[in-house]
């Protein structure tokens, strides 16, 4: 069997499943080429709006780095050179992404979620960065994406702890999007899918771009980047679509163009 699987459950939504359920989904070699891929497929085709990530099984969505590849010194083919770890966490990436957990997502784990848009998670998650646990360190993003999503004083304690957070309260601190029974995990995550794949394509991409950098760039830069954005939108279909379907009190038929 595979190592990542994906499917296409719902119109305009691709599932990737990453398949190691008795490793508790840790990240090899096989998982990190297979993922990188499933990256280069969903971008690009056209007819996947939004993808949602989860893990197999109902123990863990990801326990971040299989251990036995770092102690064998095969930490290299967790990492490829475009993806970053896990083909993932650094891929360049124009449409949302899911995070749909069920169990723990920890260390590459949480790392992963990070690196996602959004995420729906169930009852029993939990999260964190145990890597000073083992002599590591959170380096596929987790020590400057998670002070980013955290209040800065949560975030410094559990990478210096190593210590687990819990779904509520991560809920609480705007971490996660929802906390739902473990059996809705992957049906609310492919919901919110729809929700975002029945919005003009090219408007949901483009405005990620923008808001992904919120942190990164200057407020005159972001400015800079809106501006453009609003002409090239002016310049497509949809955006000619989107009143039209309005006006005639139809849902509107998106073309991406």
């Amino acid at each position: 069997m595979s190592d990542i699987l994906i499917e296409h459950p719902v119109a305009h939504v691709a599932l990737v499943t990453i398949n190691r359920p008795d490793a508790r989904n840790a990240i090899n070699g096989a998982v990190a080429r297979g993922l990188e891929q499933a990256v280069i497929e969903t971008e690009a085709n056209d007819d996947i709006r939004c993808v949602v990530l989860t893990g197999a099984g109902d123990r863990a969505f990801c326990a971040g780095a299989d251990l036995k590849e770092i102690s064998a010194g095969r930490v290299g083919d967790l990492v490829t050179r475009d993806g970053g770890f896990a083909g993932f966490v650094r891929a360049a990436r124009q449409k949302p992404w899911i995070a749909a957990v069920s169990g723990a997502a920890l260390a590459g784990g949480t790392e992963i979620l990070l690196a996602c848009d959004m995420s729906v998670v169930s009852e029993d998650a939990s999260f964190g960065l145990p890597e000073v646990k083992r002599g590591l360190a959170a380096l596929a993003g987790g020590l400057y994406r998670l002070p980013r999503s955290l209040p800065r004083a949560v975030a410094l304690e559990l990478i210096a702890t190593g210590e687990p957070l819990s779904a509520d309260r991560a809920l609480g601190f705007g971490l996660i999007n929802r906390v739902v029974p473990k059996s809705e995990v992957v049906a609310q995550a492919l919901a919110l899918a729809q929700t975002i794949a029945a919005n003009a394509p090219i408007a949901v991409r483009e405005s990620l771009v923008i808001a992904r950098d919120a942190f990164n760039l200057s407020e005159k830069e972001l400015e800079a980047a809106s501006d453009a954005l609003g002409t090239r939108l002016a310049l497509t279909e949809d955006y000619r679509e989107g009143p039209r379907a309005f006006v005639e009190k139809r849902a509107p038929r998106w073309t991406g163009r």
